[in-house]
Order: structure tokens, then C-alpha cells, then sequence
């Protein structure tokens, strides 16, 4: 019989994060006394820190490098904003920059854009360093307007002013075809079931059937812009993929070629496993918090 603690280390190596970087002797030293358990994958030219809280230790010791790195940078980035400041309700400066606004899929996709900018899960907020702050200045408008348009106000006025029109109606019809969760695939060009994939329209999922129903024309040229092929389509029903199935994804070397991008679905790169992971963990911990303290999971969680 295996001990607890055995098959508890087991299980946890079987789970963790890739983590690169430039290499310089003295980073790895530093990174090796961090994360004593890691081991180097000689195919993907990365460390593997296995650990289900890996992704987020990764990012923090990453962070605390960029803080090291160049303080020089820092200072020239300093003296850049002093020069000509963002001056934002969005914006908090400190000892770097702070960028905190309503959700937003553009925000986000706009801050990944910057350098060494990071999520801070215990302020809340993203964090900028002064040496990104020229990066950081490129794109504010596009962060500024994509956080005023996310405002719980003028998200209510476009309701309001989009009531009943075409627009409302479209996006309904929108929504309600996600709800089916079904995906239109070439009959002759099928998906493995019970696995994570990426697609066109809905990201990574895991298809969990494949009916064999034709899908219609009609539905095809209005939601799924890929199923335009004069061949038969069929329904796959999804659903969205665990955490836990996410990081045993090992992923796809390179990006989907245009054989892939036609048939709509191909092996997840690392870059979208990422996104893919962290917005899982964001996701549990959003349920989480939802839990009454007293429920059986939340104390099972303390645990």
C-alpha cells in the first residue's frame, strides 16, 4: 500500500507549470534554490515545476526578477512619467504602476501586450513596472476607453439603448447557440473525444460526443464562420475542460496551420493552455468564494 504523503507527492508531480526564461548562470542558481523540485525538459527547453499552485508561484518569482533586472530601466521609466504622466482614475502609482478597472477581455488582452506586467492576485490589480511604462503609454488609450465601456453604467445605457434592436437580437441569438454547446466538424475529419482541443469559436474544450447529425447551412453561415467547406458538417457537443485535464495537456509545438484552422479544431499551444489555465483557477476560486464558510467544501478547502 502506498503511504499518503507518497501518493499525495505523486499526484502533485503529475500536475505543475512550465516556466522559461533567458538563460544566465546566476538565474538558474536563483531559480534552482527557488524551485528545488523543478526539472529541466530538454524538448521543450523550459523547467517543469510540478505543483497544482505552480502557474502562480512561477509568476511571482518571475516578478520579483523583473524588479531586479534592470533597475536603470526602472529609473528611465520613472523620469518618462514624471515627464509626460497618465493621469487616470485607472491609474496607481507607487513603486511601479497600478492599473485597476471594471472586467474587461480587451484590458486584459491589452496588458498581456506589456512587458513584465503581472496580475496581482492579492491586490487585485495589474502591476506595471516603470521600465514598461513607454508600453504601458502606447496602448492607454485602448485600456482607458475598453475600461470606460466595461463601467457598470454604461454597460446598463448600451442595454438600454440596444433594447430591441437588431444588434440585442443577434447577440441573443448568439448566446443561445453557445448554450447548445455543440460545434459544427468535418464528417471526415473528427476530433478525438474525452480531450482537450482548441477551436475556432468557443477556445479549448473537450468534445464528449459526436451525434452524426448533420449540421444545417443555415445555422453554419450565420454563427461559424470556419464551416464554409462544400462538405458535411456534424454536431460535436462540448463542454468546458477541468482544470486538472488542462494541465495534463501536453501542448501542440507550433501554432494551427490553415488545414487546422479550416476544419476548426487542433491541438492547444502552450499559450493558449495558459490562458486557458489561469482563467480555470480564476474560475474555481470565483465558485469557491461563493461557497457558504460552513458548506463541506469550503471547510474540505481550509483543509
Amino acid at each position: 500500500m502506498v503511504p499518503h504523503d507518497l501518493w499525495r507527492r505523486r499526484k502533485e508531480d503529475q500536475q505543475g507549470e512550465f516556466a522559461a526564461f533567458p538563460y544566465d548562470r546566476s538565474t538558474v542558481e536563483r531559480f534552482r534554490a527557488a524551485f528545488p523540485r523543478a526539472r529541466w525538459n530538454d524538448e521543450r527547453k523550459s523547467w517543469f515545476v510540478p505543483g497544482k499552485t505552480a502557474a502562480r508561484r512561477i509568476e511571482r518569482w518571475l516578478a520579483r526578477e523583473a524588479e531586479r533586472s534592470d533597475v536603470h530601466a526602472d529609473v528611465k521609466g520613472r523620469d518618462a512619467y514624471e515627464f509626460e504622466p497618465i493621469v487616470s482614475r485607472y491609474l496607481e502609482v507607487g513603486n511601479d504602476l497600478r492599473i485597476r478597472t471594471p472586467f474587461s477581455n480587451s484590458v486584459i488582452e491589452a496588458l498581456r501586450e506589456i512587458p513584465w506586467a503581472h496580475w496581482d492576485e492579492d491586490l487585485r490589480v495589474w502591476r506595471v513596472p516603470f521600465r514598461s511604462y513607454d508600453e504601458l503609454r502606447r496602448r492607454w488609450s485602448r485600456i482607458e476607453e475598453a475600461a470606460r465601456r466595461s463601467e457598470p453604467e454604461e454597460r446598463k445605457r448600451r442595454r438600454e439603448a440596444e433594447r430591441g434592436s437588431e444588434a440585442q437580437r443577434a447577440a441573443r441569438a448568439r448566446a443561445a447557440e453557445r448554450r447548445r454547446r455543440r460545434y459544427p466538424l468535418a464528417s471526415d475529419d473528427l476530433p478525438p473525444v474525452g480531450r482537450p482541443v482548441a477551436t475556432v469559436q468557443y477556445g479549448i474544450v473537450v468534445f464528449v460526443e459526436l451525434s452524426g447529425e448533420v449540421a444545417g447551412a443555415a445555422v453554419l453561415a450565420a454563427y461559424y464562420n470556419h464551416a464554409d467547406r462544400p462538405i458535411d458538417y456534424v454536431w460535436g457537443k462540448w463542454r468546458v475542460p477541468t482544470l486538472s485535464e488542462l494541465i495534463a495537456t501536453w501542448p501542440a509545438r507550433r501554432g494551427p496551420g490553415p488545414e487546422a484552422l479550416f476544419r476548426g479544431w487542433w491541438q492547444p499551444t502552450l499559450d493558449e493552455l495558459r490562458i486557458a489555465r489561469k482563467n480555470a483557477r480564476s474560475m474555481a476560486r470565483r465558485q469557491q468564494a461563493r461557497k457558504p464558510a460552513g458548506s463541506p467544501m469550503h471547510r474540505g478547502h481550509a483543509l
